[in-house]
């Protein structure tokens, strides 16, 4: 544990790039063996679910410190991450343990998975006990999961691709699939048999960059292929060896949420790998549902009848990456497009369907066509250059995305709460009202799209213009109007408004509105009737 402490600490303490790329370099060169899978696991989105609640950790904080519950919560949201504050509040260490690798305290929290509460919290206590200061916090970090050092999986392949001599791009696809860090070592993972033999294992997602200021900046309209840009669940679906599976772009094994793919297994060929959007359908106007009614299938271990019939998917095809069991990623896009084309077509089935090519003579009409984007149920434009391989990760130049301007509706503050880590002594967690008559409605939350100085600035009206306090929440005096952006809204039956949004940010401080020159509930629902 000591090895991985210093390795947080300094890619805590460091803003370069650099300076984090060698310190992960190095920790994979010399670390223990069994520890290296459990460290790529930890920054690339592995992590195993938590065996102990946030709750259970600050009852036995309280318990051993003998703090108040209100002492507890204001030293909390004054330090702004729960493995911190537990950290700085234990007494010192009663007893020092044996050292003990990372691997060991990861295999032992997963031991108490199924284990009784009683259990968890003795071995909790008994190692807050032992474990110095430093090594505490990670202990208490790997139950939270709270990792904020700027450690991102390009990062975590470009450390690895240093330390082993592996071009990233392979590197992607060899870390990629269905493994576990507690049975699986880092060199079975970059073996070339491993990446062979993996039935299962998906090919890094090519992501595209945000397109600014339109596409004039591209040339030539004849190098391009435009396709709407759809909301969905972005995925691939792999048939290899007579069987099939399903990755999200979070490398989520999700084949067994989406039952309708299981008729696609005798109709696709073996050495098949298609990149594309999940997306809820309807198939009979034959098109697209909104985004939320795919939520009914996230996060579910069983999938209802009825949600199979209310919101059915379909996986809206990308790209070919692999076809006959021969990796064409290098070929370009014309070609892999042509056999993704033909592919769709002999299937034949609801469930796989072609994102269609928006025909286009120059940059004006297509501009003009971006404009039905909403009508179409879609988020805007992709465009792909026709001459380009499938790329790993963001890459700037061949792929783009050009969305439609966000919704907007002017809203005013009614609650502020602190925010976590660099922003724990500053309220920049703000809930937002239009009004319904003579009363505010709150229908959106909002934490981002502020400027450091516009923070500092709400910061301090909020300090100066609390009414109330509700833990950590304060109420605010209804003055403050922003103006709020979204992507998408829906009907919802959770919220009070009635009304939730997708994606919600704040786009400018109207400093010059009053809180009475704010939208209404009644405008909120227009847009709801019009592109709910």
């Amino acid at each position: 544990m000591y090895h991985f402490s210093s390795l947080v600490k300094t890619l805590s303490n460091s803003t370069k790039t650099n300076e984090k790329l060698e310190a992960l370099s190095y920790y994979f060169a010399t670390a223990d063996e069994k520890d290296k899978p459990w460290v790529l696991a930890l920054f690339s989105g592995r992590r195993p679910k938590r065996v102990v609640s946030s709750t259970q950790l600050k009852t036995w904080c309280m318990q051993k410190t003998g703090l108040s519950e209100w002492l507890f919560e204001e030293c909390y949201h004054t330090v702004g991450d729960l493995a911190e504050t537990i950290a700085l509040l234990l007494p010192e260490p009663e007893r020092k343990a044996a050292a003990q690798p990372l691997h060991y305290w990861l295999e032992q929290l997963l031991q108490l998975t199924t284990a009784e509460e009683s259990v968890k919290q003795s071995f909790i206590l008994q190692s807050w006990e032992e474990l110095p200061n430093s090594e505490r916090l990670v202990f208490n970090k790997l139950i939270t999961g709270g990792f904020r050092i700027g450690v991102s999986q390009s990062m975590m392949v470009n450390a690895l691709a240093k330390t082993y001599q592996i071009a990233p791009a392979t590197l992607s696809h060899m870390i990629s699939g269905n493994w576990a860090p507690q049975t699986t070592l880092l060199s079975d993972l970059l073996s070339t048999e491993n990446t062979q033999t993996d039935n299962s294992k998906p090919y890094p997602f090519y992501l595209a960059y945000a397109l600014d200021n339109g596409p004039e900046s591209l040339v030539s309209p004849e190098e391009w292929n435009a396709e709407w840009k759809w909301d969905g669940i972005r995925g691939q679906l792999i048939k290899r060896n007579e069987e099939m599976f399903a990755w999200s772009r979070g490398e989520e094994l999700i084949t067994d949420k989406f039952p309708e793919f299981t008729p696609l297994l005798p109709l696709l060929p073996n050495g098949t790998v298609i990149d594309g959007e999940i997306l809820s359908f309807d198939r009979e106007q034959n098109r697209p549902l909104p985004f939320q009614s795919l939520q009914t299938r996230i996060g579910r271990k069983n999938v209802t009848k009825k949600q199979l019939q209310e919101a059915p998917v379909s996986m809206l095809c990308y790209d070919l990456l692999e076809w006959q069991g021969e990796d064409i990623r290098p070929l370009p896009l014309r070609e892999r497009r042509q056999l993704l084309v033909q592919l769709v077509e002999q299937v034949n089935h609801p469930a796989l369907r072609l994102s269609p090519s928006i025909n286009f003579d120059n940059w004006d009409q297509l501009t003009a066509l971006r404009l039905q984007a909403r009508d179409n149920g879609s988020e805007g434009l992709m465009l792909k250059r026709i001459a380009s391989p499938y790329q790993v990760g963001r890459k700037r130049g061949d792929w783009w995305k050009w969305k439609v301007d966000p919704l907007v509706i002017d809203a005013v503050m009614i609650y502020a709460q602190k925010g976590h880590g660099r922003r724990s002594n500053l309220y920049t967690d703000y809930t937002f009202a239009v009004r319904d008559g003579g009363q505010l409605v709150p229908f959106t939350k909002a934490y981002s799209g502020l400027t450091d100085k516009e923070i500092a600035q709400v910061d301090n009206w909020i300090k100066r213009n609390s009414l109330e306090k509700f833990g950590p929440v304060r109420t605010v005096k209804p003055e403050l109007v922003f103006e709020v952006a979204f992507e998408g809204i829906a009907a919802s039956g959770r919220h009070k408004s009635g009304i939730a949004l997708r994606f919600p940010r704040i786009n400018r401080w109207r400093q010059d509105k009053k809180a009475d020159e704010i939208n209404t509930l009644d405008d909120l629902r227009e847009i709801l009737k019009q592109y709910g």
